[in-house]
């Protein structure tokens, strides 16, 4: 990771294992929280979905923090059934929400309609409950560049990014993808207190280059938004 050109301010942590990463990565996230809930009511933490955060959920689980002020939301979320294997909130239920944190507040994007366009003004009043700035969002980036559900394909995608919008939930509907996701929007995520941006693998340092080779234009790599002081990168091989 040294020889990667990021914008300055952004810190990196690079371990020889997904595990360790992940401890540091718990350790920080916890910290950062309990730092919080000494200063605020409640504190908000934002996760990802995906195989690469399992060590972070089930090494946060067992963090001594007053998990019952924590809320615990998603970044995105696949529109589908929490019975379907895709389903991001059954993950995050079943690897986090687990232990001593099991008594966190899991704030669902997820809301009863027949499809996500009718039951985005319940999503976005489920994301008003959240305190703003967010405390903590920990975000993966995949190999085209995305974050969250915020996809370079997706049609939405400008609308989803506007840095003036209101909405604070966006629903995304990108070709390159089987299922209709939600997503909280750029601005809601991009002003968190803190940021992690939690990668695995050799070809992430690749993507994660080539976005720091351009970092204005988010339009074709939408990790691009959060490359910027402040931001903490995780990587293992």
């Amino acid at each position: 990771m040294s020889e990667l050109h990021l914008p300055v301010g952004i810190e990196t942590c690079s371990m020889e294992t997904a595990e360790s990463v992940a401890g540091v990565l718990a350790e920080d996230v916890a910290r950062f929280l309990k730092r919080r809930l000494d200063q605020a009511r409640e504190a908000t933490l934002v996760v990802s979905g995906g195989s690469t955060p399992l060590p972070f959920f089930r090494a946060l689980r067992e963090k001594h923090l007053d998990w019952a002020r924590v809320k615990v939301v998603l970044a995105d979320e696949r529109w589908v059934p929490e019975s379907d294997p895709a389903s991001n909130t059954a993950l995050v239920k079943q690897h986090l929400l687990q232990g001593r944190a099991g008594a966190a507040q899991f704030v669902s994007l997820m809301q009863p309609g027949p499809d996500p366009v009718s039951a985005l003004p319940a999503m976005d009043a489920a994301a008003g409950t959240l305190p703003l700035p967010l405390d903590v969002v920990v975000l993966g980036m995949g190999n085209d560049g995305h974050a969250a559900s915020l996809f370079p394909d997706a049609p939405e995608l400008s609308d989803a990014m506007d840095s003036a919008g209101t909405r604070k939930v966006a629903v995304m509907t990108p070709p390159s993808q089987a299922q209709v996701r939600v997503t909280l929007t750029m601005p809601v995520l991009a002003r968190a207190r803190f940021t992690a941006l939690h990668l695995k693998g050799e070809s992430k340092l690749d993507t994660l280059s080539r976005a720091a080779d351009n970092p204005a234009d988010w339009k074709a790599m939408p990790v691009r938004a959060f490359l910027k002081p402040g931001l903490k990168v995780y990587w293992s091989p």
